[in-house]
């Protein structure tokens, strides 16, 4: 263990390591950490009474080390570890470049230093400041979800602002444990508030029952090591089977063919909450509670997302492919484009502001048509809205912001120009009519969650409804598979493809799809889809 402890604080004051030094623009993916759970708790003002409170109901042996993110002022020195002694037994230790996490113990974080997590280890990295805004919650929050993926547990507690929301949505899309203070027994409520907006909280509770849950949850088996579950592992598989009947019967989506082993994790994670142990109780709970089969459909349909994800793909996009698309339009054409699976809409904002950025630097200007479709009707609503946490900043830079945005209280609002580019709409990729004379499809960490039978149908179906050398916009984990006859690569690296002439007879075999051979692609019933 780096550092020596104070006998009395139990806290480390020992100088930096020179460990590796590591910035924002982390490129290499770490591990996922096996083992312990990890718990990122994040306060700002009032968060000292609520961890007092916090640890004084953790028991000291519970097996999770816990890394404390808080607002420091590094004008004071901060006393934090003296005041937490009183509250626990656990090792209180400052964090110190390269120190290694331990269960059993808690790490509090630096002033004038961000932190991040990677192979096990806390690493310190500089704020990345835009204007006057550093956001050291969610910082550590995404690296604990890149690195613990679906062990990943955060905890928002008191504070100001909206510090800690994207992190706790990244926490979500991996799969862990978002636990948020109850707003009302919060001291300062903004950012419990912020987090609890995004509608994707497991458990929203007063500081002192959070302890007790947070214990009963890492015991669970969602914890261990994942299993490789397919639909045809006999009994297991037949219960997976009729979870997936109850939420077709109750959302009017079938889910048999996404990857079967990322469902089954979902599906653990809810019985986990719920502190059930056997598949066939979690059914019949299902059964009986017929609003935990909306939430675990919603659940399944969550994944990360943010702002300009992948910054080198849309420096691409910006200075090669988008330029070249747009010279080759006519004047006073329109240039459409589908955005798939959009959830809370920051891709497809993301898009509209790269477009208006383009035209302006090249000095001709189209009507732009984003699609953004998605299943998940409340996020489809969030989008809408246009507004998002002043967090945001953190990935849209100070000029983007100050084009694209206007700053309202703790939060960003989408400006006209770019909102009217963008469409949303509740649809189905998998049976609804799909857009048509489509010049650019992003479809990204979508197909991941499909399975290759799936993928197969879906890849076709974008080479069909793409103009001649259309774009197609995957993320970084996908790929074309066997189709290279239909794409091919602008960029392998970042998953930019370009549509290839290739005739297909019948692009689409596909159940509920209403293509069949002679129809054009102006058929697809795109009005009926944007009205709902």
């Amino acid at each position: 263990m780096a550092g020596k402890k104070k006998s009395a604080v139990k806290r480390s004051t020992g100088q930096q390591s020179q460990a590796i030094v590591r910035t924002k623009k982390v490129t290499d993916k770490p591990k996922k950490t096996d083992g312990f759970p990890i718990v990122g708790l994040g306060a700002s003002a009032g968060g000292l009474e609520a961890l007092e409170i916090f640890f004084s109901h953790m028991p000291a042996d519970s097996g999770i080390g816990f890394v404390i993110i808080q607002h420091l002022s590094p004008k004071h020195k901060s006393i934090m570890g003296r005041l937490l002694s009183k509250s626990t037994k656990m090792t209180i230790l400052d964090i110190n470049d390269g120190m290694k996490v331990e269960p059993d113990h808690v790490y509090l974080n630096p002033p004038n230093k961000n932190v991040v997590i990677i192979n096990g280890t806390l690493q310190l990295i500089e704020p990345v400041k835009t204007g006057s805004i550093n956001l050291p919650i969610d910082c550590f929050f995404r690296s604990l979800a890149e690195e613990m993926g679906e062990k990943a547990i955060c905890v928002i507690l008191s504070g100001t602002a909206t510090d800690g929301t994207l992190g706790l949505k990244a926490v979500k899309g991996e799969g862990g444990l978002a636990m948020v203070q109850d707003p009302n027994s919060a001291k300062y409520d903004g950012m419990p508030r912020s987090a609890i907006a995004t509608g994707v909280a497991d458990f929203i509770l007063p500081v002192e029952k959070i302890p007790a849950v947070l214990v009963r949850y890492v015991k669970a088996p969602y914890i261990l090591p994942p299993r490789d579950i397919t639909v045809s592992d006999n009994q297991f598989g037949n219960y997976i089977r009729k979870i997936f009947a109850l939420i077709r019967s109750s959302t009017g989506h079938d889910l048999s063919h996404y990857k079967q082993t990322t469902i089954s994790r979902r599906i653990e994670r809810r019985m986990a909450i719920h502190q059930i142990k056997r598949i066939e109780d979690y059914l019949k709970y299902l059964q009986e509670t017929p609003p935990e089969v909306d939430i675990l459909f919603k659940d399944m349909l969550i994944g990360v997302t943010n702002f300009f994800r992948d910054p080198d793909a849309f420096e691409i996009l910006k200075k090669q492919v988008l330029p070249a698309l747009i010279k080759k339009k006519l004047p006073d054409s329109s240039i459409r484009i589908w955005s798939v699976g959009c959830s809370t809409g920051e891709e497809a904002y993301s898009i509209a502001i790269l477009f208006s950025e383009v035209m302006e630097m090249l000095k001709q200007h189209f009507n732009i048509q984003i699609f953004a479709s998605d299943i998940d009707t409340q996020a489809i609503d969030y989008a809408r809205s246009g507004i998002y946490p002043d967090s945001i900043a953190a990935d849209v830079s100070q000029d983007r912001l100050n084009d694209h945005f206007i700053k309202e209280d703790n939060s960003y609002k989408v400006r006209k120009q770019i909102r009217d580019m963008v469409v949303f709409a509740v649809q189905n990729v998998i049976k609804d009519p799909p857009f048509s004379k489509i010049d650019f499809v992003s479809c990204r960490n979508l197909l991941i969650y499909m399975d290759n039978a799936l993928q197969k149908k879906i890849l076709p179906l974008y080479h069909y409804t793409l103009n001649p050398d259309g774009i197609l916009f995957l993320g970084t984990s996908e790929s074309i598979g066997e189709f290279s006859n239909l794409f091919h690569p602008i960029s392998s690296k970042w998953k930019i493809f370009q549509r290839k002439e290739f005739f297909i007879e019948r692009p689409v075999n596909y159940t509920g799809m209403p293509f069949y051979p002679g129809t054009k692609p102006e058929d697809s019933d795109e009005k009926k889809c944007l009205r709902r």
